[in-house]
């Protein structure tokens, strides 16, 4: 037994930083938090100091129970979880849980994992910080009490299953207010102005006039009093100038510079940052910091002027700027800088490239410009027009590094040929195009996460789950419209002859950003106006600011949480009795067929377009389409909500009818159903085009081949090609030529899929119907029948028995209770 027990959080850490310690260590992980707030309680004592009731999972006391036994054997017990208040909380946690003895226990934090820095933890361990402690406690319990008491509110004012959260529901309303705005916005069109111009060797570039025009007329005007026009140079200054680079990568930055040139979702940025980390590549990825240090910043500097030479070299320090920073003490930044890529996962290689680049690039020399700005009159008229180039003549840091920019509309400066003041111009070519103002983009989660920290709304931890919660809770989604086509007009002067031409762009794509459902909406509206300090920007930066104070010694957590309880808890109680329900409901106009009110609102199985008033007894009713929302629809698209479904006939000895489903529209043949091409409206559907769809669908579901005896079909779905018998769904790899699959392919994939299944079950128990199998990262899964069972990495399912087993399904199976049907909104015509 080793003299020494270390626990980290992750296995993965735990498997590196074994390499670096010899025999006498043994090294643990803890899996993350050992104990939390239980899950079916509020957990919190608020009459006794709102004391938190920690209890372990019961998919952790096996490994708790390990520990334990471990602990008690070594010499000393090394506590060596993240050096930020949840790693703080979790070494408190260990220790309590663990009832580990304070002379035997000591607490390391590390900003990297080499050999170096772990080495150094060794030799300056300290003891728990019961103030990072506290200030993690307080952020708990706090949110712990806003959850559960908003919750409930939500579920008997709007709809059942909704939750609120502190930091979440202060990103929808962002999110739903940046969507008022695109919405209430009207697009003011104008004229902008280029010319192309050539000097008197030939050498061409573009000016824009410096104003633009309202109309078209007024645009018209200008290029004909232009036909005539002579140009010339009227100033010209030429001076220099330097970019500077960025800081090193903070938590926020990076997860916005891996958007924006990776096209990662901040999610998976810190996944791939965790794992970097873990494997001693990277420091701490949880960091507000900006700061290097001096041994960072030296190996930067030994390994700038090695590979690109002294020249390139200058050493910086950067402030760092962010509200509250406080999680660890230095940036982002590899841990060995002179290994420029690593040979890894491949999203993981490109994330290391990103931040060597952008940390090396931080100490490297300012990029020398020369800038030219050239101003041309006419002889005829006074407007002028402009243009900047300019010209690089020392590169500097950015032969390595060039931060990324969220304005998808900057124009980069390019070169301008050499000129002098009063030099004649030739102008070929005047165009001036009809532009549309635009309103602020709706944000991507990048651009999320900068207004969040700018705002000091949350924490480097807290931004990716945030985003992650308000998704999976169907607040926020991603948006997929490609958007529409709009016409813009151009006019060009060219060889003395004006002439005009209608052009079209797209306009209002939201691909891939972040757009609020009806129920985000709805809710939010529904906090802001019942619950407004909570949703307030300004409290919920303050209430960041309030656990610095705690982390930093300066408050107590409990009188801060008693404070903000005092105010809170008597809000909740008078929403409860006095608020009115909130079902976003809009009155669109009237059906012009019965006469009585069309409105849309939200209903129990979500947006729903109603015809007839709450009182009328023959209601008609029909959910809105997954594109539709409650804010925008007109009365002409509800209208048509109720004319489907539409029987189109008979085909084939069955019924044929087009309709709206949750995945979208389709044309319904007897019990098949096929759904229509993107962008094709149901109702326009009729017979012959349905004949169409259903003949297509038909030929693809033919067999291809038959295995035992048994057809084997093939479809393209959202993994890629695949094949499909007797159940089994078996993708098809590139190796094999998808459109000419051969008798033997056939036989070679669906044996290969049936050996991978036999290799992935571990036990089998058939007279019981109780299946353990191998899932994926590493976890193992029980199921027996509809239930399943994911268990944690810890447990060694090698050595599990039937009753064991069977003692874990007891525990996870839901109580029976009566069941009761619930019906979706599929008749147009059902009563309420």
């Amino acid at each position: 037994m080793a003299k020494n027990l270390v626990i980290v959080e992750s296995p993965a850490k735990a498997k590196t930083i074994e390499k670096f310690l010899g025999s006498d260590y043994q090294v643990e992980s803890s899996y993350g938090h050992i104990a939390d707030l239980p899950s079916k309680e509020i957990g919190v004592d608020i009459q006794n100091g709102f004391k938190p009731k920690y209890e372990v999972s019961s998919d952790k006391k096996a490994l708790v129970s390990k520990l334990k036994t471990l602990s008690k054997s070594a010499d000393m017990v090394w506590l060596a979880s993240d050096e930020d208040r949840e790693g703080e909380a979790i070494s408190w946690h260990l220790a309590e849980e663990l009832k580990l003895d304070k002379n035997k226990t000591k607490r390391i934090v590390f900003h990297e994992i080499t050999k170096t820095a772990i080495l150094k933890a060794i030799d300056h361990p300290r003891e728990i910080n019961y103030d990072l402690v506290n200030a993690q406690q307080a952020r708990r319990v706090l949110d712990r009490l806003v959850g559960y008491e908003l919750s409930p509110v939500l579920w008997r004012k709007v709809k059942g299953g909704l939750s609120a959260g502190r930091v979440q529901s202060v990103a929808v309303r962002l999110i739903v207010e940046r969507e008022r705005e695109i919405q209430e916005f009207k697009a003011v069109a104008s004229y902008s102005v280029t010319a192309e111009f050539t000097n008197a060797v030939g050498k061409s570039f573009k000016a824009k006039l410096s104003k633009s025009f309202n109309t078209q007329k007024e645009a018209e005007d200008f290029l004909n009093k232009s036909i005539s026009s002579q140009y010339k140079v009227s100033d010209l200054e030429t001076k220099p100038a330097k970019k500077s680079p960025a800081a090193p990568f903070t938590t926020s930055t990076l997860q916005q510079e891996a958007a924006r040139k990776l096209y990662l979702p901040v999610g998976i940025t810190m996944q791939l940052a965790q794992r970097l980390y873990e494997a001693g590549l990277i420091t701490y990825m949880r960091t507000d910091s900006v700061n290097l240090s001096q041994e960072a910043m030296s190996a930067a500097q030994a390994e700038i002027k090695k590979s690109y030479g002294e020249q390139y070299a200058k050493s910086r320090s950067f402030l760092t700027k962010a509200k509250g920073a406080q999680e660890a003490h230095e940036a982002i930044r590899p841990t060995d800088m002179s290994r420029h890529t690593v040979n890894i996962d491949r999203d993981q290689a490109r994330l290391y490239d990103l931040i060597w680049k952008r940390t090396i690039a931080s100490q490297m020399s300012d990029a020398e410009l020369e800038r030219t700005s050239v101003k041309i009159q006419a002889n005829n008229h006074n407007e002028l027009f402009a243009a900047s180039g300019e010209v690089l003549l020392f590169d500097g840091f950015l032969k390595v590094y060039l931060e990324g920019n969220d304005d998808d509309e900057e124009e980069q400066e390019g070169m301008l040929p050499a000129m002098k003041v009063n030099e004649s111009l030739q102008c070929p070519a005047i165009v001036a195009t009809e532009r549309y103002s635009r309103p602020a983009p709706r944000y991507t989660e990048a651009s999320l996460v900068k207004k969040l920290e700018e705002l000091g709304i949350g924490r480097p931890s807290t931004y990716a789950p945030t985003i992650s919660t308000i998704i999976n809770r169907n607040y926020i989604e991603k948006g997929n419209l490609e958007g529409q086509e709009r016409p813009y007009m151009q006019l060009v002067l060219k060889s003395g002859v004006v002439t005009s031409q209608q052009l079209k762009e797209n306009t209002g794509s939201d691909k891939g950003k972040l757009v609020p459902t009806d129920i985000g909406t709805i809710v939010t509206d529904f906090l802001v106006k019942n619950f407004g300090n909570i949703l307030d920007y300004n409290f919920t930066a303050k209430v960041e600011q309030d656990f610095d104070e705690i982390a930093e010694g300066n408050a107590n957590w409990q009188t801060m949480m008693s404070e903000f309880y005092n105010t809170f808890h008597p809000n909740v109680t008078e929403v409860e009795a006095n608020a009115e329900r909130e079902s976003g409901e809009r009155i669109l106009g009237v059906d012009p067929e019965s006469g009585r009110q069309v409105s849309v609102r939200l209903g129990k199985f979500g947006p729903m377009a109603q015809i007839g008033e709450a009182e009328d007894d023959d209601k008609k009713f029909a959910s809105l389409k997954s594109d539709q929302n409650i804010s925008t629809i007109s009365l002409e698209e509800a209208l048509n909500l109720f004319l489907l479904p539409k029987i189109l006939g008979q085909y084939k000895g069955e019924e044929v009818e087009v309709s709206n489903g949750r995945f979208g529209p389709y044309v319904r043949f007897g019990n098949t159903f096929i759904s229509l091409p993107k962008g094709e409206d149901p109702l326009d559907v009729n017979l012959i085009r349905a004949q169409e769809l259903i003949d297509q669908k038909l030929q693809a579901d033919a067999p291809i081949a038959t295995y035992e005896n048994m057809p084997v079909q093939k479809g393209v779905g959202r993994f890629g090609p695949f094949i499909k018998w007797n159940g089994l769904f078996i993708n098809v790899s590139k190796k094999y030529n998808f459109d000419r699959l051969s008798q033997s392919d056939v036989q070679e994939l669906i044996q290969d899929k049936l050996q991978k299944d036999i290799d992935k079950v571990i036990h089998h128990w058939k007279e019981e119907g109780i299946l353990v199998e191998k899932a994926r990262w590493g976890r193992s899964i029980i199921t027996q029948g509809k239930l399943k069972i994911e268990l944690g990495k810890e447990v060694d399912t090698s050595k599990l028995t039937l009753d064991q087993v069977k003692e874990l399904i007891e525990k996870k199976s839901p109580a029976k209770k009566p069941t009761t049907k619930k019906a979706g909104l599929k008749s147009t015509t059902k009563k309420k």
